[in-house]
């Protein structure tokens, strides 16, 4: 008897786990780190949450080296973008992503570093969020690294 009490509460165990698992998978609402693509070091901290149906993305945090602005601003934003000389740090970049499927996509994603604006689609693979910025045919996709709360 004492076996099966065992043997059952590890079961218990293992599908909560599981469970677990799967649901952080494929959820992007968190934390993540980016990556900066041509140094491969870390660049910021963005925050992903949902608002009114839609998700959105804000940078909590940015990776500086010394000599650099700690706290720069959007300068090259175009001049009709809200976020035009607004700085970076708490700067919502992900904007108005829908949920399809296992995607979230129909949104568009803000590089301050240059003031482009991109049509944007993001997923969870294998734990990290793949987050892909286009225009037509063109894209680029980073990957995203999540943050322990």
């Amino acid at each position: 008897m004492k076996h099966f009490i065992k043997l059952g509460t590890l079961v218990l165990f293992i599908t909560l786990v599981a469970a677990a698992s799967a649901w952080a998978q494929t959820s992007i609402i968190g934390k993540w780190k980016t990556i900066d693509d041509e140094t491969n070091e870390p660049k910021s901290i963005v925050q992903i949450f949902e608002k009114d149906g839609k998700y959105y993305g804000k940078i909590v945090k940015l990776f500086r080296k010394p000599g650099e602005d700690p706290n720069p601003i959007c300068d090259d934003c175009k001049d009709d973008d809200d976020r035009k000389n607004q700085p970076i740090t708490g700067m919502e970049i992900i904007r108005d992503l829908e949920k399809g499927g296992d995607k979230y996509k129909d949104g568009t994603i803000l590089d301050p570093k240059d003031g482009k604006i991109y049509d944007c689609k993001l997923w969870v693979e294998d734990g990290t969020l793949k987050v892909r910025g286009y225009i037509a045919f063109f894209y680029r996709t980073q990957t995203w690294h999540p943050v322990a709360e």
